[in-house]
């Protein structure tokens, strides 16, 4: 499947506002256009380019872009009256892009939990257990995860990394002190939004070796988590 389409299907899953369409894009559909406007929200940066008297809204991670700048956007799947929780608005449509062609993103992983953006802290960290049946540690989640996936599980963590707002939802990262690179840093998806530093006890269903496309890729994740501290 064309990565883009996977993109498209990473948003619509993700709950966002329907009707939805979408559609898939090539190189040479990349945009290229003046900055008329521009904003932030959650991880991402939110613009309108202009080009031969056509407007467009764009959605890319969190970058630094000042109005008047002429830029070109990686191609992106087109997302058709999107509602945007956070700016509380809504969008007739809006393309979600990679980025700025040749700009790195500024505090952005290249996805809110997947590979190579595991969360390393300097701090010792331990974190006392969850309790009943479905409580589990970090290390524990990532040594059962084919067995436990699409159940329920409980995990007590120390919040290490928020990315809030990300295809409609929170990312969290959870550690415990159990677990070695790689076993150690748990991530959460949910309503709920933590603060980093905060030890919350989170609940919800977990599924193993997911795979949403575009680099988002697990081998454990927690999903719709209910949040407590």
């Amino acid at each position: 499947m064309n990565i883009f389409r996977k993109m498209a299907l990473i948003l619509l899953v993700a709950g966002l506002v329907l009707p939805v369409a979408a559609r898939s894009a090539r190189a040479e559909d990349a945009l290229t256009g003046k900055v008329i406007e521009t904003m932030d929200s959650g991880a991402y940066t939110y613009l309108l380019l202009e080009n031969n008297g056509k407007q467009t809204w764009v959605a890319i991670p969190k970058t630094k872009v000042e109005k008047g700048q002429n830029i070109s956007i990686l191609p992106g799947a087109e997302m058709k009256d999107f509602e945007s929780k956070t700016l509380k608005r809504k969008f007739e449509t809006i393309i979600f892009s990679g980025g700025v062609v040749g700009a790195k993103a500024e505090g952005v992983n290249k996805s809110p939990g997947s590979k190579g953006s595991t969360v390393t802290v300097t701090e010792k960290i331990k974190v006392e257990k969850a309790t009943g049946p479905d409580a589990y540690t970090v290390e524990e989640i990532f040594k059962n995860g084919k067995t436990l996936a699409e159940k329920n599980v409980v995990v007590r963590g120390k919040v290490v990394k928020v990315s809030a707002g990300v295809m409609n939802r929170n990312w969290i990262h959870l550690q415990d002190g159990t677990g070695d690179a790689g076993s150690n840093d748990l991530v959460v998806t949910s309503d709920d939004l933590p603060k980093v530093g905060d030890v919350v006890t989170a609940s919800g269903t977990l599924y193993s070796d997911k795979d949403f496309g575009g680099g988002y890729k697990y081998k454990v994740i927690i999903e719709k988590a209910k949040i407590k501290n």
